[in-house]
């Protein structure tokens, strides 16, 4: 693992990315226009693209922190309590005047796979133009980026690549003059297959992944229920399947982030790229298992017992 010398603390994997107040309701069937459908019920939780990855990392015993921007507001206040509680250092978030959480209302079905997120981001303010967490970056693993602020994530990136540390994605959004940048900082791109099918013009999953292979960088495009497919950095440009693992789907809510929190603290273990994407496919299969987002990521011993059950 690695550690600059004299560092006061060092963190297997660390994200500056997208948090979120999430508020869930459940409902018996999605509502047509001028219609009214009763909350089956609901639920308040913290969520967001970073801020789950780095709970799934955590939760698998990985030294997870959070350096994001976040205010003085009750919703900050929610996700750095719900953040610490679940295993996350928040000693490097940055506070500054007016900067939230983004705020969200998710619908979701009873059978937990049809879901429409209505979203804001009002506190999308800060940091400083030349703020970065120097110390946390320069003695991190590995760097969980996003879209989100994506001038301070691009920063960082530069500063942790050039650290030593492994730059793992998770991108929904190329409307950015700066994503292409972005991208050529990564290491390990991970996508889901929509995104990645609309950004490359492919028609498949596996044609996307080799298109968005390139020399040192691995690409890993995920598929829900269809699994995932992933292309090394070898050079041979060779898209390999993960199947998804079976399981009793209730809740897929921030599944995609889930496997990139497992992925990256696979990767800081030094598992091998076929593990790294076996692991991560566990981990957010079980976590559909169970209603609420974060609640549900499984800890290291459930995900090795549900592994040694598989064929």
């Amino acid at each position: 693992m690695k550690r600059s010398a004299g560092a006061r603390e060092a963190f297997d994997v660390v994200g500056l990315g997208a948090s979120a107040v999430d508020e869930l309701l459940w409902v018996a069937s999605f509502p047509t226009a001028d219609s009214k459908v009763r909350v089956q019920r609901r639920a308040r939780a913290c969520g967001g693209l970073g801020a789950t990855s780095l709970v799934a990392a955590a939760r698998l015993g990985s030294r997870a922190a959070y350096a994001g921007v976040l205010g003085s507001d009750e919703s900050s206040r929610f996700v750095i309590d719900s953040l610490e509680a679940k295993g996350v250092n928040i000693q490097h978030v940055h506070f500054y005047p007016g900067a939230m959480p983004v705020l969200s209302v998710i619908i979701l079905d009873d059978a937990g796979q049809t879901r429409t997120i209505l979203y804001d981001c009002v506190g999308l303010v800060g940091p400083e133009a030349d703020w970065l967490p120097t110390e946390v970056l320069t003695n991190a693993t590995v760097l969980l980026v996003d879209n989100y602020r994506i001038d301070l994530t691009i920063r960082a990136a530069r500063l942790a690549r050039a650290s030593g540390a492994a730059i793992v994605a998770d991108l929904e959004d190329a409307s950015s003059a700066r994503f292409d940048e972005l991208v050529g900082l990564v290491d390990h791109l991970i996508l889901s297959s929509d995104f990645a099918m609309a950004i490359t013009g492919e028609a498949t999953p596996a044609e996307a992944a080799k298109r968005l292979n390139a020399p040192g960088r691995t690409v890993v495009i995920t598929c829900g229920p269809d699994g995932a497919w992933y292309v090394p950095d070898d050079g041979l440009r060779e898209a390999r399947h993960q199947p998804a693992f079976p399981v009793n789907v209730v809740d897929t809510n921030g599944c995609g982030d889930v496997f990139h929190g497992a992925y990256a603290s696979a990767l800081a273990g030094g598992v091998d790229l076929p593990g790294r994407v076996r692991l991560a496919s566990a981990v957010a299969a079980l976590a559909a298992t169970t209603p609420g987002g974060q609640e549900g990521i499984p800890d290291a011993a459930t995900v090795t017992r549900f592994l040694a059950e598989q064929p």
